[in-house]
């Protein structure tokens, strides 16, 4: 496996000015390989400590937050020394010991030679209860594995190059085959345990079974939300939120057993624990988008396309005759891919436009943003049709110089109409790229 991350992960190390690094992201993306793989091999030794597996460990987090006094407790315990420069400190799990978190500044501002790197899911939860310091960690978030990293997973890596260039430069032929491969990865997706298993043994049905194992891990965690929410509430408000990706979302329409309120704490949870992405509406009149999101319209996407299709249980035999993308369950699949491709390689925040007008249902599905302008984003079936919502779009803010229509087709360029035509594969690169770590 490769994770474009591990580029990120050696900036930091290389880094003069380095602050411990928390590694974000929700259960089962791969933060921990990340660690042991690609941090690990840069330093002579690593001691890694799970906060979970090891509950006894959390006295050393205690009153005493000293660094010195913590690596000396967690020498004696590894039976390892610790040595700035040379060793790698990884605490793992670090949600099970918010006093863990809170040690971090400490070892920033105390110890900054030591490479300390912390990782965990849930941690929305950890870090609700206690104050972290601004300026005193840094965070790197951790998705799913994009399109071009499944390729790569998979072990085509001329493909994944391929898919990394301009369609403009790609052969239409070409460009039809990634879209091929694309329709694959619709069904396996991006959770580093079901690729590997695709990888291994070629079979989807092996590929569904470990995202069957996945989703059900997700439940099991439902028990650490309670009593905050009704687990069976929790399961629900997922199961419905997967069923409506690209539609405007109702709290009161997302379990009818439970009232709004609840609901949208339920909706909530799922969001904080990163199972769930809040895709607001917005006015896109001038940057950041976030300034102006409303926070009554939205829409959602799930952590990832093959745990949606698993949910959802997608008829996979009759899904995969379908040639166009798009038409491929109702279009769900592909406006939850190219969600998922924004959000990882764009931003953690995505936004779409909807017109408030009254008695206007104009809607532009994403808006990303490259080089200082708002980029319209619209996944569409085909090239006709009269994408009547990007043109008043276009029409009505001058910031906004040119739409992208992402389909099932092949590079073209509509000048006239300030409109491109993109191959749906390449929808993580519309945007600017993530800062490495902030």
């Amino acid at each position: 496996m490769y994770r474009f991350a591990q580029e990120q992960v050696a900036r930091w190390i290389a880094a003069r000015r380095r602050k411990p690094l928390i590694v974000r992201g929700a259960r089962q993306v791969g933060k921990t390989w990340l660690v042991e793989h690609a941090a690990a091999a840069e330093f002579a030794t690593m001691v890694k400590i799970d906060l979970e597996k090891r509950r006894d460990l959390h006295v050393h987090f205690g009153d005493n937050l000293d660094p010195k006094v913590i690596v000396q407790r967690l020498e004696v315990d590894s039976g390892k020394r610790i040595v700035p420069d040379k060793t790698l400190l990884f605490l793992d799990e670090i949600q099970a010991c918010p006093r863990a978190v809170m040690a971090l500044r400490y070892f920033y501002e105390q110890l900054p030679d030591l490479h300390v790197i912390a990782a965990g899911s849930l941690l929305e939860f950890a870090l609700g209860e206690i104050s972290v310091p601004v300026g005193r960690v840094q965070y790197l978030h951790l998705y799913p594995m994009t399109f071009r990293e499944y390729l790569l997973g998979i072990g085509n890596d001329v493909a994944a190059e391929t898919a990394a260039r301009h369609p403009a430069e790609v052969d239409a032929g070409i460009q039809r085959q990634l879209l091929k491969e694309l329709k694959t990865y619709f069904f396996v997706g991006g959770m580093p345990e079901s690729v590997k298993v695709y990888r291994d043994t070629q079979s989807l049905v092996e590929s569904f079974k470990a995202q069957t194992e996945i989703v059900g891990s997700y439940r099991e965690d439902f028990a650490k939300y309670t009593p905050r929410v009704d687990r069976a509430c929790l399961d629900s408000v997922l199961l419905s939120t997967a069923r409506q990706v690209g539609e405007q979302v109702k709290y009161t329409r997302l379990d009818d057993s439970h009232t709004g309120p609840t609901n949208r704490r339920a909706f909530d949870l799922l969001c904080k624990a990163r199972v769930i992405h809040k895709i607001a509406s917005c006015n896109p009149s001038g940057l950041p988008l976030g300034a102006s999101a409303n926070d009554k319209r939205f829409k959602a996407a799930l952590l990832d396309i093959g745990l949606l299709q698993n949910l959802c249980q997608v008829p996979v035999d009759l899904e995969m005759r379908e040639e166009d993308l798009l038409a491929m369950y109702r279009g769900k699949l592909a406006e939850q891919f190219v969600a998922q491709e924004l959000i990882a390689n764009h931003a953690s925040e995505l936004f779409y436009w909807a017109r408030e007008a009254r008695g206007s249902n104009a809607e532009v599905d994403y808006l990303a943003v490259r080089g200082g302008k708002i980029v319209p984003v619209e996944v569409k079936s085909g090239a006709g049709g009269s994408l009547r919502s990007l043109h008043l779009m276009l029409n009505t803010y001058p910031n906004c110089p040119e739409g992208v229509v992402l389909y099932s087709g092949t590079y073209a360029r509509r000048p006239e109409q300030r409109l491109t035509f993109m191959p749906l594969y390449y929808a993580g690169a519309l945007g600017d790229f993530r800062p490495d770590v902030v």
